[in-house]
């Protein structure tokens, strides 16, 4: 195993497909799963095998082939010599390599060769392992609803928790986009002077802006003359049918005789549109809704595609009111493909605050927590900044953690407070990305001095010496499959079916980072990285670093996807 060929990174998705191949063996060319294979129903390869995850699982198993599928392949659930053969014998192209397997009573499971899996990974820092498997192509623009002038531009103070999601999450879906390869632009651009740029960038976000005497006439003006004559315009001999709403405004009594309207019905219907509200009817055309399309019109220009991909991402109280939008977009004649992130509501039982009343509570909760656990400490523009990062990581894993489509609850009771300590969101796993830099510190600290020499190369390394379970849980379950994880928003707005609709598991790296964190503390807290300046102990401490260095580097390619720098000390 020590000569496992280096043509690819190891997957894990590789792997449970190479797996499915050899247990099915010619079964695997049959077209349909449903299909009789003799007396047999050839199962979903798909289901064939999976991967395990916990702890106490992974003891004995990496792969498991459960009995019920063996039972559907083979009589009495007996796997062939030369099947089991063929499975123990598997190699190739990014396939993590196998070093043992037997059937048991839960089924068919499989050991990878653990030592070879590490030096095939810990190579060159896992740099690998840290990007998408594969770059994608394409212009998107994420497009933010929330921020549109109505028709002035938001404040903070004006800005709803639910909206501030919407913010967050087109910020992230950004980051995790162009690190898959996409070309991605914001809409819409705001006031170079505006508090809003002030607020957002407090978060860690870096919104497109204009002067504050910029202004975008000259689209809209084409916008306005191609709604005025498209063929979905309203003419005064179909009046009479009550108006959608304006696409946000209620059509004031006096304007009605006036007022450009489009049948936003026949553009969907006509123009093949799929899940869009039957409800849509006839759209009174606003100026902030001209104002919106010209926007997205700036944001698509410098494409160099000729359709690109816009994604609102939007909250459900708003979601109707951006669908007329995307509608009017495509009744002035816009060709680009338009899909819709909704975003669930964001409630704090008891209270009643503003975006920016949010942030000023968490930011003197993270202040006042500080203050409590480092004294007199804290102060300078140094703990300044480090309660700015803390706070944005608090608000980000508060509103991010959770399914898109599902409610947000807060707890915004002042005296609640936040906690540096416990198994909880954006601070957690900021704390232990800090114990990371701490450990290598350290570690700098004691080759100056002599006690430690310099970590040789992974080939020159025994990773035999990796045999405490929390080691191989954190290679198996965070570095190797985190470049599939980055690669997975790309590929859901691909395999969509194109509704309207885009479900992305945004909360994802949320989620990874705060089990990352949660077993990664459990394992530092139980073993001693840095032991005893004895030769005979280096190989192991020199595994661990390795190790733990790629772990290093796989927190801030997480955190980056979120826009927080990591902290080097808390």
């Amino acid at each position: 195993m020590e000569n496992m060929e280096e043509s690819s990174p190891l997957r894990i998705t590789p792997t449970v497909r190479a797996l499915s191949s050899a247990l099915r063996g010619k079964r695997e060319q049959v077209p349909d799963c449903g299909q009789l294979d003799g007396e047999r129903i050839s199962p979903d390869p798909e289901k064939l095998w999976f991967k395990e995850s916990s702890a106490k699982n992974l003891r004995n198993r990496d792969f498991l082939s459960p009995t019920t599928m063996l039972n559907t392949l083979y009589a009495d659930g007996q796997v062939p010599p030369s099947v089991m053969s063929r499975v123990l014998s598997l190699r190739g192209s990014g396939i993590l390599p196998v070093a043992a397997g037997e059937v048991m009573g839960e089924g068919l499971r499989v050991r990878v060769d653990r030592p070879a899996a590490f030096k095939a990974v810990l190579a060159d820092g896992a740099t690998e392992y840290r990007k998408p498997s594969g770059r994608r192509q394409g212009c998107l623009v994420l497009n933010c609803p929330a921020l549109h002038p109505k028709p002035n531009t938001p404040t903070p103070d004006t800005l709803t928790l639910g909206q501030l999601r919407t913010i967050l999450l087109a910020d992230h879906m950004g980051a995790l986009l162009r690190r898959q390869g996409f070309a991605v632009s914001y809409c819409p651009t705001l006031p170079e002077d505006s508090d809003l740029i002030a607020f957002l960038q407090s978060l860690g976000i870096d919104w497109p802006t204009a002067p504050a005497n910029w202004t975008n006439e000259e689209r809209e003006e084409k916008i306005q003359e191609a709604l005025e004559s498209s063929p979905y315009r309203e003419r005064e001999t179909q009046r009479g049918r009550r108006p959608s709403g304006g696409g946000g405004r209620k059509a004031e009594e006096g304007e009605n005789e006036e007022a450009l309207r489009v049948n936003l019905k026949r553009v969907f219907q006509e123009e093949g549109l799929l899940g869009y509200d039957p409800s849509l009817g006839t759209c009174v055309v606003h100026r902030d809704s001209v104002s919106h399309l010209a926007q997205l019109e700036l944001a698509t220009a410098n494409c160099t595609v000729v359709t690109a991909t816009a994604l609102h991402v939007t909250s459900c109280q708003d979601e109707f009111r951006q669908q007329q939008i995307a509608v009017l977009w495509r009744a002035s004649g816009a060709t680009h493909t338009q899909r819709h992130l909704v975003c669930g509501p964001v409630k704090t039982p008891g209270s009643h605050l503003t975006a920016a009343q949010y942030l000023q509570l968490r930011r003197g909760q993270m202040k006042e927590a500080s203050e409590m656990k480092y004294g007199d400490q804290v102060e300078g523009q140094t703990w300044d900044d480090i309660i700015r990062v803390m706070t944005s990581a608090t608000v980000r894993f508060e509103l991010l953690s959770t399914v898109h489509t599902s409610p947000v609850t807060l707890d915004v009771q002042r005296e609640g407070g936040v906690s540096t300590k416990g198994p909880r969101g954006g601070v957690f796993v900021m704390y232990n990305c800090a114990r990371l830099h701490t450990l290598f510190d350290s570690y700098e600290r004691g080759v100056e001095k002599g006690l430690y020499p310099e970590i040789p190369e992974c080939s020159q390394l025994d990773f035999t010496a990796l045999k405490e379970e929390g080691e191989w849980l954190l290679l198996f379950n965070y570095l190797i499959p985190f470049s599939e994880q980055l690669d997975q928003s790309g590929q859901a707005l691909d395999c969509e079916g194109g509704g309207a609709r885009v479900n992305i598991k945004t909360e994802q790296i949320c989620k990874f980072l705060v089990s990352l964190s949660k077993d990664f503390s459990s394992y530092y807290n139980r073993v001693h990285v840095l032991g005893e300046p004895l030769p005979h102990l280096f190989n192991q401490m020199f595994c661990r670093l390795h190790l733990l260095g790629a772990l290093r580097e796989l927190y801030h390619c997480a955190l980056d996807t979120l826009n927080l720098p990591p902290i080097r000390q808390l």
